[in-house]
């Protein structure tokens, strides 16, 4: 059948508008994002008015389950030997709360606590155990994504996006904020890990969480890598904790000082600036703590143990 002109043209463009359309659609990760946005500003503004607290929790669970099937489509990965089904890593989508702002991913909580006992809170006698490690899951381009939104860690050396994931993976603040658990987390050196074959990227580090000082010993293990086009990254507590009793002491020893230095301050055997002038006797213990650890805590047979510990868990996190 011969067509008019004004048939071709319109067939051309019908063709054309179609052609924008599927352009111009939205990606799974585009959906996602919209939705997450929309649900923070939802549950935020509920739980600010404080009106109705049930139907914020509502709202929340609504919104969780939405989300959740989402980025089990965009992470293909809901599932670890171990661990419980996954769950969205966002804890919370209230901007107010401590837990607030964490990566975009699956989040998986190991079976069992630390001693071995079942994760949880037991339905005996309302008891919880922590699980003994979390591993979140999630695509390069999200993790890309989520970096874009915190600029301000980065510097003029990190321009480059490998750098910027390289930089995050080694960052304290990021797993704080990817794992939280209400403390900050303090890492106290790198593990000497393999690279599995298939990662383009891997690290590992011994770490512990505090709301205060350094501890004295680190207990917990963190580690990450770049694979396949996910980002993974992993935290565990370990057994034996790495400790270096010469330098708890180096630390007791500045402890000391800056005790009799305010004892004298106190007593009037001293003037504030003579105070002053002796500096910050903790902070100097600290600062001589982390350097003496650095240097004697891998010739500790927990330290060993510690890598090894860091590498299951890897093998564990990528799904290996």
């Amino acid at each position: 059948m011969h067509k008019t002109p004004a048939a071709i043209f319109g067939l051309a463009t019908a063709c054309l508008i179609g052609t924008l359309s599927s352009a111009g659609a939205a990606s799974p990760e585009d959906r996602y994002i919209a939705t997450r946005d929309t649900a923070i500003a939802k549950v935020s503004k509920l739980y600010d008015e404080k009106s109705d607290q049930p139907a914020a929790e509502k709202a929340e669970a609504s919104l969780r389950a939405d989300l959740l099937a989402q980025m089990k489509t965009i992470v293909g990965d809901a599932s670890r030997k171990g661990y419980v089904p996954a769950t969205l890593s966002l804890l919370s989508f209230y901007k107010g709360d401590d837990t607030f702002g964490a990566i975009d991913g699956l989040r998986f909580e190991s079976l069992l606590g630390e001693n071995g006992e079942k994760a949880g809170r037991s339905g005996a006698n309302g008891k919880y155990v922590e699980p003994k490690a979390f591993v979140i899951v999630t695509t390069q381009p999200m993790f890309e994504r989520w970096l874009r939104t915190h600029e301000e860690w980065w510097n003029d050396k990190n321009k480059n996006l490998a750098g910027k994931f390289a930089a995050a993976l080694k960052d304290e603040t990021f797993y704080t904020t990817t794992l939280p658990n209400g403390s900050a987390m303090v890492s106290f050196g790198t593990l000497p890990i393999a690279k599995p074959a298939n990662a383009s990227f891997a690290y590992a580090m011994l770490g512990a969480r505090t709301q205060s000082d350094i501890p004295n010993a680190a207990d917990e293990v963190y580690v990450a890598a770049l694979a396949n086009g996910k980002a993974y990254v992993a935290s565990s507590t370990i057994k034996p904790k790495v400790q270096v009793p010469a330098c708890i002491a180096i630390r007791k020893s500045y402890d000391k000082k800056a005790e009799k230095a305010a004892d004298d301050l106190q007593f009037n055997r001293i003037d504030r600036e003579a105070y002053d002038k002796l500096g910050d006797f903790r902070q100097q213990g600290e600062d001589a703590y982390k350097k003496c650890f650095n240097e004697r805590a891998a010739q500790q047979p927990s330290f060993v143990e510690a890598t090894k510990q860091a590498q299951t868990l890897l093998a564990a996190a990528m799904g290996n």
